[in-house]
C-alpha cells in the first residue's frame, strides 16, 4: 500500500505534537479536536504576537471588581499568558491552564508562572476558585459538550464566584482556517445556563479589540455561582 505525502506528513505531525504534548505535562488528556489544537501548535508564535498585546481593559472593568482584591482566579485557556499576567501583577492569585503545548511553553516564557497543560474537566481547584476567565476559550468546545464543561467549572468555583465568558457571536458550529468553533448569541446562551448551577449576571456585545478586525463581534457573559 502506498501512503500520500500529506498523509504521511499529517501522520508525523500529529506524532510530534503528542511528544512535545507529553514533554509539557505528565498525566494528561489529548483533547478530542486535533484539527483545533494542531492549529495552535503551528500557529503559535503568529497567534502570540497577535494577541499578547491586546488591550483587554474594557473587559477588566467588568470582572475585576467582581473578585476580591485578594482573590483566586483561574484563567482557563490561557492562550499568550495576556490576562494571567494582568491579573497576576494586580496582586491576584492565579491558577492558569491551556491545552495547546506550544502556548502553554509561551505563556510560561511571558508569565513566569507555572501554567500547566490540560483541558477544561481536568481543572481541579482546592479550595474552591473565586472567578473563573474563559476568554475566548470555551468557543473551541463542541456545542454538545458545553453544557458539561461549564457545570465542570461551575463546581470548581466558591457560592457566588463569578465565571466570564466570551464567544464570538452567532449561532451553531462553523469551522474558521482550520479551528472549530461554536459561536453563540443572546438566547443560546440563556438557553444552555438555564440548566446549570449558574446565573446569568450580565451579556453583552463588543468589537474585535485587535487591530483591523473591529468588524467581528464577540459576546461576553459574567455568570455567578448559585448556592449547591
Amino acid at each position: 500500500m502506498r501512503w500520500s505525502g500529506s498523509f504521511i506528513a499529517g501522520f508525523e505531525r500529529e506524532h510530534l505534537f503528542q511528544r512535545n504534548f507529553d514533554t509539557v505535562a505528565d498525566n494528561v488528556c489529548l483533547p478530542a479536536d486535533f484539527m483545533t489544537l494542531d492549529y495552535y501548535q503551528q500557529e503559535a508564535d503568529a497567534f502570540f504576537a497577535a494577541t499578547v498585546s491586546v488591550d483587554m481593559t474594557p473587559l477588566y472593568q467588568r470582572f475585576l471588581p467582581r473578585v476580591a482584591s485578594d482573590g483566586h482566579i483561574v484563567d482557563a485557556g490561557c492562550g499568550s499568558g495576556r490576562d494571567s499576567k494582568y491579573f497576576a501583577e494586580l496582586g491576584y492569585r492565579v491558577t492558569a491552564f491551556d491545552a495547546s503545548p506550544a502556548l502553554v511553553k509561551r505563556a510560561r516564557d511571558y508569565t513566569g508562572l507555572p501554567v500547566a497543560c490540560h483541558d477544561f474537566m481536568t481543572l481541579a481547584c482546592q479550595p474552591a476558585a473565586d472567578a473563573i476567565w474563559a476568554c475566548a476559550s470555551l468557543l473551541h468546545v463542541p456545542e454538545v459538550d458545553l453544557d458539561a464543561v461549564l457545570a465542570h467549572l461551575a463546581s470548581q468555583l466558591r457560592t457566588g464566584g463569578v465565571l466570564y465568558c466570551s464567544f464570538k457571536y452567532g449561532r451553531g458550529e462553523v469551522e474558521r482556517n482550520g479551528r472549530r468553533f461554536t459561536d453563540m448569541d443572546e438566547a443560546g446562551l440563556e438557553q444552555l445556563v438555564s440548566a446549570l448551577p449558574l446565573t446569568l449576571t450580565e451579556s453583552w456585545q463588543t468589537a474585535d479589540l485587535r487591530s483591523g478586525r473591529e468588524q467581528e463581534r464577540w459576546l461576553n457573559a459574567l455568570l455567578t455561582k448559585e448556592a449547591d
